[in-house]
């Protein structure tokens, strides 16, 4: 008998095979969806020994659930990680992360460009438990280190963020946390692992918004953690407490997105260069935000850091925010709606939209201007979206 070979199964197979349990009752292709809130025991010890961990099995939807299961599965493996948990949505999961790492009188660090509902977090709810937050510019590894201090309990990044497309040293800040002792968490929801494992060059949690790439098709709010068994663990206890638990057929959603992740993600990438190249040549455009391009301040970073540069680009108009409007309000294949990383291409002012509930001086803080459009480019033909930016970057009424 031929031995079998050793040698670990590529990207693509474990977004289609991981996770994906074998129905022996029926042989189902598709992972069957236990679409139920509670289970039944065989009896009162059974119970008991499944809900203190002795055994295997499932008691209540909230504790967890087969189909949920199979995507934490698939997840950990896509980003080679020893466990996974998922939330209701992405914000669900950076809420229980960051919970579970600090108390009162904690400090942490976090980036100052992360996406919107994530400063929240750290600006408007940690503060009012007594936890100490400093924030720093994460690509300048410098601010990082002289924030972070022996006793830091978080070090918390984004990238690439959202929505300037800043790349942060994913190694350079592991190092910093290993020295002070600090949890290092990336939210990786841009690069998905497709682009970049971060526990590849020593994060210990990453984050994903399961709603965008993941999800892949605009039709359902998730959000997973990676990390260590023990960190899971952990997480798992704050998810029964909190209940930001995902729906079964939520899971079962995203796990069939999954599945063509890799295919998908190369159009993205592709599509966004695509873009992102004309628009860096554009009379009326001020600026480019994309990892791809040569003129990106974090370019070889990028480069060593990630195989792909991702869906999402932002660029400033040259001209005022109502300016800036009336392109947007142009675009006839860019469908204007929040949100990225489905197969639709979609397009925002996030003065307006993600960043809105930040105040003028904070948004001036992080970089974001007025002026500034953000790209999510779908899977659609290239020369499509290009088209589509030039018209309305050339003025013509959106018919």
């Amino acid at each position: 008998m031929a031995k079998r070979s050793k040698r670990q199964l590529g990207f693509a197979t474990q977004c289609v095979r991981a996770g994906d349990p074998v129905d022996d009752q029926w042989g189902s292709v598709a992972p069957p969806i236990y679409q139920t809130s509670t289970f039944a025991s065989a009896d009162t010890r059974a119970q008991w020994e499944i809900i203190e961990g002795k055994r295997p099995g499932h008691c209540y939807t909230r504790y967890s659930n087969p189909t949920t299961r199979g995507l934490e599965v698939k997840v950990a493996a896509l980003e080679g990680g020893e466990d996974a948990v998922a939330f209701a949505s992405g914000m669900a999961a950076v809420s229980a992360c960051v919970l579970a790492c600090v108390k009162a009188g904690d400090h942490v660090v976090v980036q100052r460009d992360v996406y919107g509902g994530t400063f929240e977090v750290f600006h408007r709810l940690l503060p009012r438990f007594g936890v100490k937050v400093a924030t720093v510019n994460a690509t300048d590894l410098a601010q990082v280190r002289a924030a972070a201090r022996r006793g830091t309990k978080l070090l918390y990044v984004e990238t690439p963020a959202n929505p300037l497309l800043s790349v942060v040293d994913l190694a350079g800040v592991a190092a910093i946390g290993r020295k002070v002792g600090a949890t290092t968490m990336c939210d990786s929801t841009f690069a998905t692992p497709a682009n970049c494992r971060p526990l590849e060059f020593g994060i210990d949690v990453v984050l994903h918004s399961a709603t965008k790439y993941l999800g892949g098709h605009a039709d359902v709010m998730a959000g997973v953690a990676v990390a260590t068994t023990a960190f899971c663990d952990r997480l798992e206890d704050m998810l029964r407490i909190l209940g930001g638990v995902l729906d079964p057929f939520a899971a079962w959603l995203v796990t069939r997105g999954i599945k063509s992740l890799g295919p998908r993600v190369a159009v993205h990438n592709a599509n966004a260069m695509a873009c992102a190249e004309f628009l860096a040549g554009h009379s009326r455009v001020r600026a480019v935000h994309y990892p791809g391009l040569p003129s990106h301040p974090q370019h070889e970073l990028a480069k060593r850091q990630m195989r792909g540069f991702g869906g999402v680009l932002s660029f400033e108009v040259d001209g005022t925010a109502r300016a800036t409007s009336a392109v947007v309000d142009r675009l006839r294949m860019f469908r204007v709606a929040p949100s990225l990383g489905a197969v639709e291409s979609l397009a925002l002012q996030p003065a307006a939209t993600t960043h809105s509930k930040l105040s003028p001086r904070e948004r001036k803080a992080v970089g974001i201007r007025d002026s500034l459009v953000r790209l999510a480019c779908g899977i659609e033909s290239a020369e499509d979206l290009v088209d589509d930016l030039r018209q309305a970057l050339g003025g013509r009424r959106r018919r």
